[in-house]
């Protein structure tokens, strides 16, 4: 199970929602240093801010970045998605003009694809296991019904 810290709390539903998100710089030039993971992470956290989500954890290598969100359920994770690209694209483009020099007329820090993954909780095989062994309501077929209610 999930630690408590981890479980968000709402005014109808009671969660744990992580994704394991991995972007890739466009055509996977190697263009990041560490100097430009440092921004890129403070970038990455206030967009996660300003969708309610918790970004958990960051890094990257010169060519991707990795990211752990923690979200509740009203967010969808494509716009999330595609707001932590888009921003952190013009402002790492404003920040470092020299990224710029890697991507020619395509004007894109990032590829088009993404990857997100759901990530917590115990393995799908134990999930499995657990709903194969769950006692299941036997209700009577059709033909064990009486014909008319009782009187």
């Amino acid at each position: 199970m999930a630690e408590h810290s981890d479980i968000r709390t709402g005014l109808h539903c009671v969660c744990a929602l992580h994704a394991h998100l991995l972007f890739v710089t466009k055509f996977r030039h190697r263009v990041f240093t560490g100097a430009h993971l440092i921004p890129l992470d403070e970038i990455m956290r206030s967009v996660c801010t300003d969708f309610d989500t918790d970004l958990a954890e960051f890094n990257g290598e010169n060519n991707h970045v990795h990211l752990l969100v923690k979200f509740p359920p009203k967010i969808a994770l494509s716009k999330l998605v595609n707001s932590l690209k888009g921003v952190s694209s013009g402002r790492m483009r404003q920040e470092f003009p020299e990224l710029a020099a890697h991507y020619y007329q395509a004007n894109k820090l990032w590829s088009g694809s993404s990857f997100a993954g759901s990530v917590g909780g115990a393995p799908i095989s134990v999930l499995r296991h657990y709903i194969e062994q769950q006692n299941r309501l036997f209700l009577p077929s059709c033909a064990d019904w009486p014909a008319s209610p009782p009187v």
